[in-house]
């Protein structure tokens, strides 16, 4: 039964309710506020960009490639008129996308908030909506965009290419997913702790300095590549034929569950290309002395429903280690033994990752941005989120092959791309900065300039 206290408190929220509800309503249907922004994909993730007249999906490029649009008033509806061609907007011709003059009648849309953040581009006075065209079986999306019928195809991110940032909170409050990881790509190819190729591949390593000396310097996010032998689960480049002296996965883990017991404020995540079998992976994490006392099970804690934890809670809990692989869970399945059941992730539940390479070792180079998990049987956008939970970002910066003098001109280039090309694909702040030869081109100075703010 109600107490008087308890009635006067529920009618003032009636009445409350009652006076705000419209204008609740009324901002959920309003467009963001003017500016430039992305006309980003809520499906693939990829930008509406300007392409010789057609306005195509493509991957996310930043402030290249014609995919930024100006969003303003026009009358009751509104025009995005695209940043490189004055007076060109995105609109339609009959059933396609298309730039037109912006003062022509195909040019207006009414925007709409969809909820999360999503919105819808309608043409006035009708139900025909900007929409990526339907999928054929087996294939991705077409590139030209449509205009057709409503449905999950009509749902559009609006991104601003400068979003307005918060200060990073203090330490104490500051949550897994809001801080960016000096990450080492290959970081077990690195010559000094033992092979990890044949002969000629070891004159190109990915890394210069072995694993605790990674540690020492700040990196607090490992790439392995793992492989099957005899000998159980080793670290190789490919494969482990004609390999002299590799190292094998526990001793690496060893290295590091000893430096977190030496540094009991610290956390290390590492990401395993899996080439073994769960029971040979199993075993070889069970010959890691103290692994079970700090290793980091987000699976479960309640990640999924409330979203990542505070980092110093992890460390008051002693979880500091988070082990992921990209393994297949359909596989192992129907193997009879999943990863997570000892503690290993799959990767592609917890995490987005851009595609891995920006191009060869020397030569010109793609600094698109644009998910590693989408294609014909697999779509995973950069832009995934999933309720409260929001994916960590793994965010690749390295080439085919490893070039001490490209790399140092690419890492200096870190900062730059992670701001302005990936983190409006994918909306979030790179959670690992992964590199090759972290050392050049200044990579730390990129962590530092990241963890100074919190991206909407």
């Amino acid at each position: 039964m109600h107490t008087p206290h308890t009635l006067f408190v529920t009618a003032v929220a009636l009445v409350a309710t009652a006076v705000t509800a419209p204008q609740v309503a009324a901002r959920a249907e309003a467009a963001p506020p003017p500016g430039a922004y992305y006309v980003q994909s809520a499906v693939t993730g990829l930008n509406a960009s300007d392409a010789s007249g057609a306005v195509e999906q493509r991957n996310p490029k930043g402030n290249e490639g014609r995919q930024q649009w100006t969003l303003r008033a026009d009358g009751t509806a509104h025009v995005l008129e695209n940043t490189d061609a004055p007076g060109i907007c995105l609109g339609r011709s009959g059933d396609q996308a298309a730039t037109v003059p912006c003062t022509g009648a195909d040019a207006p849309w009414e925007i709409t908030a969809s909820g999360a953040d999503r919105y819808t581009l309608k043409t006035p006075g009708t139900d025909r909506h900007l929409t990526l065209a339907p999928q054929p079986a087996g294939a991705t999306h077409p590139a030209r965009l449509a205009v057709g019928s409503a449905g999950p195809l009509a749902a559009w991110y609006l991104t601003p290419v400068t979003p307005t940032t918060r200060p990073m909170p203090p330490a104490g409050e500051r949550t897994l997913d809001q801080i960016t990881f000096l990450t080492a790509h290959n970081a077990y190819a690195n010559g000094v702790d033992g092979g990890f190729a044949p002969p000629f591949v070891t004159l190109f390593p990915n890394q210069s300095r072995d694993i605790q000396r990674q540690l020492a310097d700040g990196v607090r996010g490992f790439m392995l590549d793992l492989h099957q032998t005899p000998d159980g689960a080793l670290l190789c480049h490919n494969s482990c034929t004609l390999v002299s002296r590799p190292v094998a996965l526990w001793v690496d883990l060893q290295r590091m569950v000893d430096f977190l017991k030496a540094h009991p404020d610290q956390f290390v995540t590492v990401f395993l290309e899996d080439n073994v079998d769960p029971g040979v992976l199993r075993s070889a994490l069970d010959r890691v002395a103290g692994l079970s006392d700090v290793l980091y099970r987000p699976d479960r804690t309640g990640v999924r429903q409330n979203g990542w934890p505070r980092m110093a809670d992890l460390v008051a809990a002693n979880q500091r280690l988070l082990i992921f692989s990209d393994g297949s869970r359909a596989a192992d399945r129907s193997a009879g033994l999943t990863r997570d059941i000892f503690g290993v992730m799959y990767q592609s539940e917890w995490t987005v990752e851009n595609h891995w390479s920006m191009g060869s070792g020397v030569g010109t180079s793609d600094w698109s941005c644009y998910s590693r998990w989408y294609g014909p049987h697999t779509n995973i956008p950069l832009t995934w989120t999933e309720g409260a939970f929001r994916p960590l970002f793994v965010m690749n910066h390295f080439r085919d092959a490893p070039v001490a003098g490209t790399i140092g001109t690419d890492n200096a280039k870190l900062t730059d791309r992670a701001r302005r090309f990936c983190q409006p694909a994918a909306r979030k702040k790179p959670t690992f900065l992964a590199v090759d030869r972290y050392e050049l081109g200044d990579a730390t100075a990129s962590v530092d300039a990241l963890n100074t703010y919190v991206y909407p």
